[in-house]
């Protein structure tokens, strides 16, 4: 971590709190996401066709796991939160045990929290469809500037953590961290340590706009120009030279150092960073 970052503060909140998934937005082009993570040597999950109208791929890993989510274009079916989001990394996602008792807690720190939600997709085991089932609690938009927060439980885990899925050619083993830019990220990190603290596997990172030059270098220009977004997605592992001739060969930009290699996805305003990142 350099100057220019904070780490979430470890004594606001002494719950824990646990990374269920990240989530990146592709409004009508996830096609074009999933061919791009492919090529970047990521193991992707069949398209999941969720009950609420809007499709899905993941990037299955130890913990937490990274989804591709979309709308399709001749669906019937709108789900408008997604279209009404920003294309990019859209989503930090909670895992809880118990969905209404985040509800409640969210309520009780002055939060506003939608109903506990329940929705499934199918997922072919051995030639059967079998549904995949899920329970959520999402905050109402606009509270944390950032992005959509919610909480997810898996009712159906062996059919998302699936050891076929989890087994990626390009070496990267978990999602380390998230940087999440700020205009006050003091405030921020504040705001997002209310939630929970987290374990050493995971750790959000703070930041404001003008720091992510120092960085990330000629590939902060590729940022989203808001005040508040999710900025980059840090992996844990990856065969960096594998990664870094993939990114180079589809034409994105690429950062490289020592230990670390980031890479910017400019269509999305995605950064992503890979290193062997250790917390605590």
């Amino acid at each position: 971590m350099n100057c220019s970052t904070i780490q979430m503060p470890s004594l606001i909140n002494q719950n824990p709190a646990a990374l269920d998934h990240l989530v990146i937005n592709t409004h009508y082009e996830i096609d074009a996401a999933q061919t791009l993570l492919e090529s970047l040597g990521f193991t992707i999950t069949p398209r999941g066709y969720h009950t609420l109208g809007s499709v899905n791929h993941l990037v299955v890993l130890a913990g937490g796991y990274l989804e591709l989510i979309g709308q399709p274009r001749d669906s019937d079916k709108v789900r408008q939160e997604i279209l009404d989001s920003p294309v990019g990394i859209d989503g930090l996602v909670y895992a809880v045990e118990d969905v209404q008792a985040c509800h409640d807690d969210w309520i009780a720190m002055g939060l506003k929290a939608q109903p506990v939600q329940h929705f499934s997709r199918p997922v072919d085991v051995d030639g059967a469809a079998v549904d995949a089932r899920f329970s959520t609690v999402r905050l109402l938009p606009g509270q944390f500037a950032a992005g959509r927060v919610y909480a997810c439980r898996h009712l159906t885990p062996e059919l998302v953590w699936r050891p076929e899925w989890m087994v990626h050619p390009n070496g990267v083993t978990g999602i380390a961290g998230m940087v999440v830019v700020d205009k006050d990220p003091v405030q921020a990190a504040a705001d997002y340590g209310r939630m929970g603290r987290w374990g050493t596997d995971f750790a959000l990172e703070f930041a404001d706009a003008g720091s992510l030059p120092e960085r990330f270098g000629e590939l902060a220009a590729h940022a989203p120009q808001r005040d508040a977004f999710f900025a980059a997605i840090r992996f844990r592992g990856g065969d960096r030279s594998f990664i870094s001739t993939r990114a180079r060969t589809l034409g994105f930009p690429v950062l490289e150092d020592s230990d670390r290699l980031a890479l910017a996805l400019p269509a999305s305003g995605v950064l992503l960073e890979f290193a062997d990142w250790t917390f605590g």
